[in-house]
């Protein structure tokens, strides 16, 4: 092997050169050099000259392929990088790789100085370098990798590549991965475990190689994204809640321009008037929209019409009619009585010769909420106070029903509030609910809800209802921390958000902004100082503003589909085509065959054990007749039986199908393939073992 042009090097330089199967730190090298004992390998290590000292390793102790590397012939030179290419390089840099380019780049600058001031190239470089306390080569190497680059991208150029590892780890079968991740990837949401188990009991039985586990959660990572596995796993629906939710600005309304009503049932025991039994009242409540302020309620057994009619009267009579509602889908407000004549109500039908509601008629504009999102509801925020402060209130201990079955508290049932003390004590914590100074929205700043909504008022034309009207209703930057979900950001105010954040979900980063205009969008950094990519600004949108509720959906939609189409495109086999491979698989995986016993050892009968009857000895012929004709009729039985579905309809009919199957195959008897695939997959079953049990439990044939 001929000799390389420098056979001695330190192990700055050992690091900088970033030779293969070797460190590319100067700390990992040391520690390689000392773990290896490098230092005590005669005639190949020896004392550094110059400044600074240290040692200086021979090119021999280096891995082959490093010392490979250092003989390589001169035009095996790599192709150098495009401008374009190097910049994008630098940026992806943390900060302590551009430090140390910032500090090349200024060595560069000063040898070129010299060497334009007419000092000899060589000459400049060996007085820069010990001026600098870094090696000639490393001097060289650098003005090598400027080599025809203007002076301007000088700086991308000298800056160090970004790391790697030691080596790349052998790349995962693509077909091994495919199984694991289409198993994986199933709404059952199995475990990644459980899937590279599986799949190597496949590979074992296909040939395939099987790569570590660590690799293949990796892999994983990288190859299926956060909607893929969301929308595979959760559902339509989970991919829907994934996507950013929209915050609609209030700023813009006043007091009474819009209020919110919707049905509470409250989590208490209540002994209501003429009612035998405890019941769980329920609850109709008006708000604000602007200052979340509840301006009316009333109590009821069920939710119905007539109590949204008596507690909008309430509203409308001491504070006036609002310019629009938002209101429920629910049955009781879309009842005709409440919002006839409205032509975006959802449920029942709509005819020319309805009368109009009592909404309509107050020349009230109706907002219909999404259906299943409590998110489009304000009022549903105070809902949450009232399942704190008034069902847990102490006065009504004992009465307490917890919030689902299964969170009964140990008390449950033990009482139930008078009808009078129950509405004493929501009132007193409706007053103090708007009365609660500190609330933290964009309106309050710190205020109650009384006092933003008696603001507004002052300053807002009001609509009082007239006496016919009241008639209507008597009759009837830096630190940033993304958020675990979906990896979104928020800053002054405003949120962020791109389809790659999913990747730093629960990170901090750092958001480097316009702040003249925070509506550009975000480009985020990691803590090290790389770019990671830029989001954009998820504009609030108006809240009564149909328009700006559309163009939220037409995004979603946009992100659902992609997603939807990239999980699809990302699964190779079904679940059936996995379950059949597995299948083929574990034929080979059974349990082994036990080794035939030489010696045998008989036990004696015992004297009180009933004998056995001695079979009467036929013919062959009559024997052989017999057996036939037990197997035409079992061949029969079985025949009658196979135009039923096997495993859906009646498990007795099964077992004792597995049973005649059973006996059959002991027999010598040959099975179809569909008998022979019910008999494997049956006997796998719950239901064969559980039947298996109570024959030997409680007597019959097996």
């Amino acid at each position: 092997m001929d000799a390389p042009s420098q056979e001695w090097w330190s192990a700055a330089e050992i690091a900088e050169a970033r030779l293969p199967d070797l460190p590319t730190t100067k700390r990992k090298i040391n520690q390689r050099a000392k773990s290896e004992g490098w230092d005590r390998q005669t005639g190949k290590v020896r004392r550094r000259k110059g400044r600074g000292g240290g040692l200086e390793y021979h090119y021999s102790l280096f891995p082959v392929r490093a010392c490979l590397a250092l003989i390589k012939p001169p035009h095996e030179v790599e192709t150098k990088r495009s401008r374009e290419e190097a910049w994008a390089d630098f940026d992806r840099l943390n900060d302590n790789a551009k430090h140390k380019a910032e500090a090349r780049l200024k060595v560069v600058c000063l040898v070129a100085e010299c060497a334009g001031a007419g000092m000899f190239r060589s000459a400049a470089v060996s007085a820069v370098a010990m001026r600098s306390e870094v090696s000639e080569k490393s001097v060289w190497n650098w003005l090598q990798m400027i080599e025809g680059v203007a002076e301007a991208d000088w700086l991308a150029f000298v800056a160090p590549k970004p790391t790697g590892g030691r080596g790349k780890a052998e790349p995962i079968d693509p077909a091994f991965f495919s199984l694991i991740r289409d198993d994986w990837l199933r709404l059952e949401g199995p475990s990644l475990t459980s899937c590279y188990d599986r799949a190597k009991r496949v590979a074992r039985k296909e040939g395939l190689p099987v790569a570590p586990i660590h690799q293949v959660r990796r892999k994983m990572k990288e190859a299926v994204s956060k909607p893929t596995e969301v929308f595979l796993r959760h559902g339509a629906e989970a991919l829907r809640r994934y996507y950013p939710h929209q915050d609609r600005d209030k700023s813009a309304l006043s007091a009474m321009e819009c209020i919110c009503g919707d049905y509470h049932k409250f989590d208490v025991f209540v002994r209501w008037p003429g009612e035998s039994l405890p019941v769980r009242v329920q609850g109709v409540f008006f708000s604000d929209v602007y200052s979340g302020k509840i301006l009316s309620w009333r109590l009821s057994l069920t939710a119905n019409s007539h109590t949204v009619q008596l507690a909008l009267g309430d509203l409308v009579e001491r504070y006036g009619i609002p310019k629009s509602a938002l209101l429920d889908n629910g049955r009781e407000f879309a009842a005709k009585v409440i919002t006839g004549g409205t032509e975006t109500r959802f449920r029942f039908k709509m005819r020319e010769d309805d009368i109009p509601g009592l909404l309509p008629m107050l020349g009230v504009k109706i907002h219909w909420a999404t259906p299943y999102s409590g998110q489009s509801k304000p009022i549903e925020r105070a809902f949450r106070d009232l399942c704190d402060r008034v069902a847990k209130h102490p006065a009504f201990e004992g009465a307490y029903t917890g919030n689902k079955p299964d969170a009964k508290p140990e008390n449950y049932g033990n009482r139930a509030v008078p009808l009078e003390e129950f509405i004493a004590v929501l009132t007193e914590e409706v007053e103090d609910h708007n009365a609660r100074e500190g609330r933290r929205s964009e309106i309050a700043y710190g205020r109650s809800f009384n006092q933003v909504f008696e603001a507004s008022y002052k300053a807002t034309p009001i609509r009082k209802a007239t006496k016919e009207q009241r008639r209507l209703w008597l009759m009837g930057a830096e630190g940033l921390k993304a958020s675990a979900k979906n990896g979104e950001l928020k800053l002054l105010g405003s949120r962020y958000w791109a389809a790659w954040m999913y990747r730093i979900a629960g990170q901090k980063v750092v958001g480097r902004f316009d702040p003249d205009n925070v509506r550009a969008g975000l480009h985020v950094y990691d803590l090290d100082g790389q770019y990671i990519g830029h989001a954009a600004c998820v504009e609030k949108g108006d809240f009564l503003g149909v328009a700006d509720a559309r163009e939220m959906a037409r995004k979603r939609g946009q992100f659902i589909r992609a997603a939807k189409e990239e999980a699809r495109a990302s699964r190779e086999f079904s679940a059936a085509e996995i379950a059949a491979r597995l299948r083929a698989a574990g034929e080979d995986a059974k349990a082994d065959d036990l080794p035939e016993a030489e010696i045998v050892q008989l036990v004696p009968p015992h004297a009180k054990s009933p004998k056995t009857p001695k079979a009467p000895v036929l013919g062959r012929r009559d024997n052989d007749a017999a057996t036939e004709a037990r197997l035409e009729a079992e061949i029969a039985r079985l025949a009658d039986r196979r135009t039923s579905a096997p495993l859906e309809e009646d498990p007795e009919v099964n077992f004792e199908r597995c049973q005649e199957l059973e006996r059959l195959d002991a027999d010598g008897h040959p099975l179809t393939e569909e008998q022979r695939n019910f008999l494997r997959d049956y006997q796998r079953s719950a239901a064969y073992r559980s039947f298996l049990r109570m024959r030997r439990a409680f007597g019959g044939e097996e």
